[in-house]
């Protein structure tokens, strides 16, 4: 049976500890995603609360980091998405993804828009990849791939 958190406070507490098994064995995301035999972006997603892992996946992530029965169930259960309180982000990774939405939010959506009319681009049917490449000007660059489905808006 398919189980839904309302609270998101037992899925927080899991990510704490499966964060710190996943530091103590000395664990990479990739080893944990390709343990649970699924996407990277995906699978780090769920072990932070963001996603429900399919049982097998979920089994394989707590055998690999050492958590319990009790871990295994709640990585299954649907969480409360947002990982984000309201107020404007203080880590500075994650500000900047906030500033970039600052500055380019209205651009984005002014561009989905023109090219596929009045609509969203989902959060569910969706991929996400984060690469690095080498920087021709010197350095690294950061490629991220944010893949949504679009979903029109339709008039009832």
């Amino acid at each position: 049976m398919v189980h839904a958190q309302f609270d998101n406070s037992a899925r927080q507490q899991l990510a704490i500890a499966a964060v710190e098994a996943k530091t103590r064995r000395d664990v990479s995301w990739q080893q944990i995603a390709d343990a649970a035999g699924l996407s990277v972006a995906f699978v780090t997603a769920a072990v932070l609360g963001q996603h429900a892992l399919p049982q097998q996946s979920a089994q394989a992530v707590a055998e690999l980091l050492g958590l319990d029965d009790d871990a295994v169930m709640l990585l299954q259960t649907i969480p409360t998405r947002g990982s984000l309180d309201g107020s404007i982000p203080t880590d500075p990774t994650i500000y900047r993804f906030y500033e970039m939405l600052q500055v380019y939010g209205t651009t984005l959506k002014a561009l989905v828009h023109e090219q596929f009319g009045d609509g969203i681009i989902s959060a569910i049917n969706f991929k996400l990849d984060v690469k690095k490449v080498a920087d021709p000007e010197g350095g690294e660059r950061a490629v991220i791939t944010l893949d949504g489905k679009y979903l029109p808006t339709k008039p009832f």
